[in-house]
């Protein structure tokens, strides 16, 4: 396939990954801030045990979203070689 014809494609890709990127960051922030002030302030023990996890999900997603934004440039940059 010809460079040129790619080029567009590779354009819409980059720009919404990271529009993706960018409202999983921001969502995440907000949702790590929330869980930390439930944990600070639970009272039972079970609360925390519930905020911890629900932190460790929130970093995986995050990291996954930044994982799969690599894979997808990756994979744009090869297709053009």
């Amino acid at each position: 396939m010809q460079t040129e014809a790619i080029q567009p494609i590779q354009q819409v890709l980059q720009h919404w990954v990271l529009m993706a990127q960018a409202l999983v960051g921001s969502i995440g922030v907000l949702a790590t801030t929330l869980a930390f002030i439930w944990r600070m302030t639970a009272v039972s023990s079970h609360a925390v045990i519930q905020s911890r996890q629900w932190l460790l999900r929130i970093v995986v997603g995050v990291i996954g979203v930044e994982m799969a934004g690599v894979l997808v440039q990756v994979l744009t940059s090869s297709v053009a070689h």
